[in-house]
């Protein structure tokens, strides 16, 4: 298992920097509220020369599946074949409330996105006829051809998913999954999905964002990641909140009724205090290394291939902080398994 560091568009050249510097094997760039994610790829693409780079994830509604495929081979040029496409449907109200996307029947229109998209990474013209996408459309003849641009038919693609829908069908068509508030008890259990689409793990990477905040006191480093649980958690509706769903799943269905109703409030405050410690502590990293590394040890049993660290420290210096503690408590967990072997 590698670590990996999903970025923030302000520090991102710094932190991917400091990252490789580490060792770390992929830096991931986020899409929404704060940035969108090529233009920050681009940016650190620049600055890096080994450290893989992923889009973690672009959001589908948001483009149409030849500028993906266009962007991902661009971005892959100038990163000199450093670039994963990680691709996410979103949820309904960003979909149709920031795009002016519908939302109906999600994972058969994802499906046809991916065909397109590699039809077009593989250099052909892209003649599709769905029932999401009809390329070219009646009218014209003109189908998309990325005959000038560096286009490779094998940049690896990968799916995020929370539901066991969408696991399904990044084990069918992807080379990856992008996961969200994952323990690694949960990640064990999706891994046996995955297994029985796929008959085998071989070649597939697991890639679980998770948030990590390192301090002495545990309760503290809590603390820096409560808003983020909130925001998320408090997102959409109840009825079709993944987030809210995956919380009561989890089993505090009443801690994410509080936090849903003070977010729709605006009470965001509230609501960032109403996030159980026992919710974060199974799906984050946090306290000082000593009590983190264990856990790394945890995800990596799990079947993580690149643990993706979610640092939401506020500062540069905190994000740099973090993202070397991380790996101090990698390095421990590695000489532990090498003195074990």
């Amino acid at each position: 298992m590698e670590l990996g560091v999903f970025l923030s568009h302000e520090t991102a050249c710094d932190v991917a920097e400091e990252a490789e510097r580490l060792g770390y094997g992929m830096a991931l760039v986020p899409e929404g509220f704060r940035s969108d994610a090529p233009t920050v790829l681009g940016a650190v693409a620049a600055r890096t020369r080994r450290i893989a780079l992923a889009s973690g994830v672009m959001q589908v509604p948001a483009r149409t599946p030849v500028l993906t495929a266009l962007t991902a081979a661009t971005l892959d040029s100038v990163s000199g074949g450093r670039f994963r496409l990680g691709l996410g449907v979103s949820n309904p109200d960003v979909s149709l409330g920031w795009y002016g996307v519908p939302f109906p029947e999600p994972l058969s229109r994802l499906r046809e996105y991916v065909t397109v998209v590699r039809m077009a990474l593989r250099g052909e013209p892209v003649r599709h006829r769905g029932r999401h996408y009809q390329l070219p459309p009646d009218g014209t003849d003109e189908a998309a051809h990325l005959v000038a641009a560096p286009v490779r038919a094998d940049l690896p693609l990968y799916l995020a998913g929370v539901r066991p829908g969408s696991l399904r069908l990044a084990a069918e068509l992807a080379d990856g999954w992008v996961g969200v508030f994952s323990s690694p008890r949960r990640i064990a259990e999706s891994l046996e999905l995955v297994r029985k689409v796929r008959g085998t793990l071989d070649g597939f990477e697991v890639v679980p964002s998770v948030p990590v905040a390192i301090a002495d006191d545990p309760e503290q480093a809590a603390d820096t990641l409560r808003g983020y649980y909130a925001n998320f958690i408090g997102l959409a509706s109840k009825e079709r909140g993944v987030y809210f769903a995956l919380a009561t799943e989890m089993g505090f269905g009443e801690a994410a009724e509080e936090i849903h109703a003070r977010c729709a409030a605006g009470d965001r405050a509230g609501a960032a205090k109403a996030v159980p410690f026992a919710f974060m502590d199974r799906t984050a990293l946090i306290g000082p290394v000593a009590r983190i590394a264990p856990r790394i040890a945890e995800y990596a049993a799990a079947g993580v291939t690149t643990l993706g660290l979610t640092v939401l420290s506020r500062t540069l210096a905190g994000q740099l902080a973090v993202v070397r503690g991380a790996a101090e408590a990698m390095a421990g967990v590695e000489a532990v398994g090498s003195g074990l072997g």
